[in-house]
């Protein structure tokens, strides 16, 4: 494991990468420290020791956040074998899912959220990597666009203590996208 400085380090480097919307799809770091940010709202249900905090951050998501997380909820509980958390982050969203997403972290065992006051996927990664005690934290966009058998092989050198940061990006050389026109479009 890096020192502490040389950590910090390599997570400013991620959070600026990843507060440039589409340019990572799948993020993950090793975590040494957690320190909540004050003003987070927080409703931990937590699996113990979590392995990994998948984060994902949203903002207006009312329409897919369910079937998202219940998608994503049911891959990690019959296929990943290390342990998780989900934690979805509202970025100040004006529809319903902040109320869609405490709900679900009432619900689902292993799924928690927070509450943010401002919009940026940068301030939620933040706030969310901040408060997890997580060894390793994570992020996906909310549509799961990326194949979920991509995360283990991600996260892996990671738990293990053989890498320090992984990117997953659907613009890697090799990568395949299918996506349908609308979203090929508006991309």
């Amino acid at each position: 494991m890096a020192p502490m400085s040389e950590a910090t380090d390599v997570m400013s480097d991620v959070m600026s990468d990843v507060m440039t919307p589409g340019v990572a799809e799948l993020t993950a770091v090793p975590r040494t420290v957690a320190v909540p940010p004050s003003g987070v709202v927080v409703n931990p249900v937590v699996v113990n020791p979590v392995v990994v905090n998948i984060v994902l951050p949203v903002y207006n998501e009312e329409a897919d956040l369910e079937s998202s997380v219940r998608r994503l909820l049911a891959f990690l509980a019959d296929e990943f074998p290390l342990t998780w958390q989900i934690t979805i982050v509202d970025n100040a969203s004006t529809d319903r899912t902040g109320v869609i997403a405490a709900a679900l972290s009432h619900e689902l065992a292993g799924v928690s959220c927070l509450s943010l006051d401002r919009k940026g996927r940068g301030l939620a990664l933040r706030a969310a990597w901040s408060a997890s005690t997580s060894q390793v934290v994570a992020y996906m966009d909310i549509d799961l666009s990326t194949d979920l058998h991509a995360l283990l092989p991600m996260i892996a050198p990671l738990a293990s203590g053989h890498s320090e940061v992984a990117i997953g990006s659907r613009r890697a050389p090799g990568a395949t996208v299918a996506r349908g026109p609308k979203r090929e479009l508006i991309s």
